[in-house]
């Protein structure tokens, strides 16, 4: 544990997460694990980590990627097919393995009359 005198000294880290969505409870528990105490970021934009120099930033998720190239946060956990679909030039540091995202594809029950069970093929 850093001391007090240490912390203060020292920038601190500017992390974000979402604030609320899949992510959201995964990015906490891994946070928690590495030994971040987390103090009721729920109803806060910003908490200050009291254990390490970081600052946690609960934000929503599509605005990440641009707080990201602004150079205002240092890092973030945040899904990757956001930074595809904002076409942005963030790097990904690591890939976490957890939230997978799904694609589905949705049809109407009848198209011109005709009725569709199964995949368009």
């Amino acid at each position: 544990m850093y001391s007090d005198s240490i912390i203060n000294k020292m920038s601190k880290l500017k992390n974000a997460i979402q604030k609320s969505g899949r992510l959201n409870q995964e990015s906490l528990k891994l946070l928690k694990g590495c030994g971040i105490s987390i103090d009721n970021g729920k109803d806060q934009l910003k908490v200050v980590v009291p254990n390490f120099p970081i600052e946690i930033f609960y934000l929503k998720s599509s605005d990440i990627p641009q707080y990201l190239e602004d150079g205002v946060l240092d890092i973030a956990i945040i899904g990757e097919n956001l930074l595809v679909e904002k076409q942005t030039d963030i790097e990904v540091v690591e890939k976490l393995g957890f939230s997978k995202c799904k694609v589905s594809l949705a049809v109407p029950k009848e198209i011109e009359g005709k009725t569709r069970i199964g995949p368009i093929g």
